[in-house]
């Protein structure tokens, strides 16, 4: 392929990218231009999958055959769109309708009544997209919207991602064709140094300065690998810009190759991500189909190609040393550095390595100009950030906000506030390696420096969000749990470290907790912190001593009262019945699977709490409130 043939694919077909990001007159306009009355937009990305959004997308195709409709309307299967709580999601443009948590049946009605009659099924949309006269607001004018600025997620939920003809109407490769063509190796780099772009996989590392180092090491061969082991609880930025823009990588690492010298990427991928996995071979298959990819790229003498290597789910492998060393064929484990990966990477070569939300941003930075990108963000987090937002949250869902964005702005905003009126207690970013936020700090900036600040870090992007019923004891535990089960046991500290944080913790939960506890864990966290080998073991004791510092009441009411606020840690927990509202029902008595409920009809009902399991049947049965848990 030429790049008059890549602007030719842009001409055709931008035009039917467009209309997707227009709505009304403008987007009706452009809509008869190419040849389609309507299209409609479904969710193809994982969540929206899981949800039925495949049966969605059945029973819209043998709908629109059965009305004659099929030549009017096109179908495109995207990837996220964001609202994940809300699938199965689909749109319809050009009046930018969106139909959430869409049905078989209701795809039917929206058939027959929308797109044969012109009639939105105004009871079937997103309840924040129909204003109180009826009119309909775009979804870009939703609290869920409003203040995100997509960059890394442009293309998902908007192009078909198994298509490179879509990609390419969104004016994709061409910041390949302008870095292999107009740039120089040395402009590619300064370019992204002038950008500000930032390693968005954990540690924040200026992303120019690591392409800088790797283009300026000695040898004949490199490569290039991309991070897309994604294995933070509760994170999925990356697998769901893989399901959908894979052609953004695949472009993003070729320029990469390019500009350091390298013919050879890889893509280790965790094998848990299917619908990623498939996108992307489709995606590679297109872009060596047209050139884009192998011999010549674009007519220029330039050989790059792309392989996938499938990881089997080790969280220490996103640590960029074991995931090297997993994609060499060995078992995942850290090696020490320095040497760091740009001078000794895979198979002992120099190698250029990032995560698949840095990559994202590449091509749109080498296209547009470092100015654009370094005019949103803070002094020293530019761009945007990717968040996976979960937990108690209204909105659970991906968000993309500018650096420096409030986490009041994402949860009460954005994230639509915490369910059931319940008071927020705590974010967790950063998954295992990351600190708990409290509330006092809840104006917090979101960008490195300032939630280093605070005790946390930015990390991958999990941001997890708890509310009054959450024991922050509990959730340390949880998260040395995982970095227990993870630890690749390489190093001592790390191996045994974890398992005795754990283990003190678990101690407190029980209600067995001494002061001196505390004390141990904070001495065994910063030995941990001080001398593992990698990332892992080193971040390990963070939700421990964030949690220590910010919820020590609880610590402290776990080890002095033997009691959980919370009411999540089952050994401290006590049932008791309120005498003056207990009828005498017999139904807590009844349903107790170990007898420890006694009375009479009619008489108030006592717990013998030796007897008592804390399994909670009691109350969950109870219809007039008399059982508490204390």
């Amino acid at each position: 392929m030429t790049i008059a043939e890549l602007n030719k694919i842009y001409d055709e077909y931008a035009d039917l990218v467009k209309v997707r990001r227009l709505v009304a007159e403008e987007g009706a306009k452009l809509a008869e231009k190419t040849g389609y009355r309507k299209q409609i937009l479904v969710c193809g990305g994982t969540g929206c999958t899981s949800s039925g959004s495949r049966k969605v997308v059945e029973a819209l195709e043998d709908e629109l055959k059965k009305q004659g409709l099929e030549k009017e309307v096109l179908v495109v299967k995207t990837g996220c769109f964001g609202l994940c709580a809300l699938g199965p999601i689909m749109i319809v443009y050009p009046e930018g309708a969106f139909y959430s948590q869409a049905t078989p049946e209701g795809v039917r009605r929206v058939v027959d009544e929308h797109i044969k009659n012109g009639n939105i099924v105004k009871d079937l949309l997103y309840k924040e997209t129909v204003h109180e006269d009826g009119s309909i607001n775009p979804l870009s004018e939703t609290a869920f919207y409003k203040k995100q600025k997509r960059i890394s997620l442009r293309n998902c939920g908007v192009i078909d991602p198994e298509n490179i003809k879509e990609y390419i109407a969104t004016k994709g490769y061409q910041g390949l064709a302008k870095a292999l063509t107009e740039m120089t190796e040395d402009e590619v780099v300064q370019c992204l140094l002038d950008s500000g772009l930032r390693g968005r996989g954990g540690a924040g590392f200026p992303t120019g300065r690591k392409w800088m180092f790797a283009k300026n090491a000695p040898g004949d061969v490199k490569y290039v690998a991309c991070n897309a082991d994604e294995g933070d609880p509760g994170a999925f930025m990356d697998r769901s810009i893989l399901e959908g823009d894979p052609h953004a990588i695949i472009e993003a690492m070729t320029i990469a190759g390019h500009t350091i010298g390298a013919h050879q990427g890889f893509i280790y991928v965790r094998a848990e991500y299917p619908v990623a996995v498939q996108r992307l071979e489709i995606a590679l298959k297109q872009a060596r189909e047209y050139g884009l990819l192998g011999k010549n790229i674009l007519e220029t003498g330039f050989d790059f190609d792309i392989e996938i290597r499938l990881g089997a789910g080790a969280f220490v492998c996103g640590e960029e040393t074991a995931l090297m060393t997993s994609i060499e064929g060995n078992r995942g484990e850290p090696r020490p550095r320095p040497p760091f990966p740009a001078v000794k990477g895979l198979f002992g070569k120099p190698t250029l390595l990032n995560n698949v939300e840095t990559y994202s941003n590449i091509p749109q930075i080498i296209r547009k100009g470092a100015d654009w990108y370094a005019s949103m963000g803070t002094a020293t987090s530019k761009g945007t950030k990717v968040f996976a937002l979960g937990g108690k949250i209204t909105n659970v869902g991906l968000v993309e906000v500018p650096m420096g964005t409030t986490l009041r702005e994402i949860i009460e905003e954005i994230g639509g506030g915490i369910p059931n009126g319940k008071a927020f207690k705590a974010a967790q970013t950063g998954g295992p390696s990351g600190g708990c936020i409290p509330p006092q700090h809840i104006d917090t900036p979101i960008d490195y420096e300032s939630l280093a600040a605070i005790g946390s870090m930015m990390g991958s992007g999990g941001l997890i969000i708890m509310d009054e019923d959450n024991c922050m004891v509990d959730v340390a535990k949880f998260y040395l749990n995982f970095t227990v089960d993870e630890s690749c046991g390489k190093c001592t500290p790390c191996r045994i470290g974890t398992k005795r944080l754990c283990e003190y913790l678990e101690k407190i939960t029980e209600g067995n907790g001494t002061m001196e506890d505390l004390e141990k864990i904070e001495e065994l966290s910063n030995h941990m912190k001080s001398s593992s080998l990698c990332a892992l073991g080193q971040s390990a004791p963070n939700p421990v001593l964030s949690t220590i510092k910010y919820f020590k009441d609880e610590y402290l009411d776990h080890i002095e009262n033997k009691h959980c606020t919370a009411g999540v840690c089952k050994n401290l927990l006590r049932y008791e019945i309120v005498e003056d509202k207990c009828k005498g029902c017999t139904l807590c008595a009844r349903n107790c699977p170990v007898g420890a409920i006694t009375g009479t009809v009619r008489q108030p009902h006592v717990i013998n709490a030796d007897k008592c399991i804390k399994c909670g049947v009691c109350m969950n049965n109870c219809k007039f409130g008399a059982i508490v848990r204390k």
